[in-house]
């Protein structure tokens, strides 16, 4: 069985990469619409029995934890988009899901230059 056949019959490490801020001047409650299509996502890969993540629900315990009071501040920007940075390392593949994201077409440009296959649907995730 060669690599990419073994990857389609293991689980595979899916950062799901979409809008956290961009287009909602930081407005809670459209912030919180984004997180629920990247949950909502999450659960579909998880169902199909893949492991999936978001850097957000690693980063955002760990922001708290740092003091940080808004979003944007410096406690905020100095582990948000870092830690979805390191976390390429351990990755399978990218699942870019929603609208305009400068950090989420980051993630994408990060996986294509480290040969992570990217994916723009569920649909088009290999199942386990």
């Amino acid at each position: 069985m060669s690599g990419a056949e073994d990857m389609i019959h293991r689980p595979l490490l899916i950062l799901v990469a979409g809008p956290y801020r961009s287009g909602t001047n930081d407005d809670p409650a459209l912030i919180a619409r984004n997180m629920h299509l990247m949950t909502r996502v999450s659960l579909d890969l998880f169902r199909m029995g893949h492991m999936p993540i978001t850097g957000e629900a690693l980063a955002l315990a760990m922001i708290e934890a740092a003091g940080s009071t808004r979003i944007g501040d410096a406690a905020f920007d100095e582990i948000f988009h870092p830690l979805a940075r390191r976390l390429f390392h351990k990755l399978d593949a990218v699942l870019r899901v929603g609208g305009a994201s400068a950090g989420a077409d980051e993630m994408v440009a990060l996986a294509r230059a480290g040969g992570l296959p990217v994916y723009f649907s569920v649909a088009d995730v290999p199942p386990v």
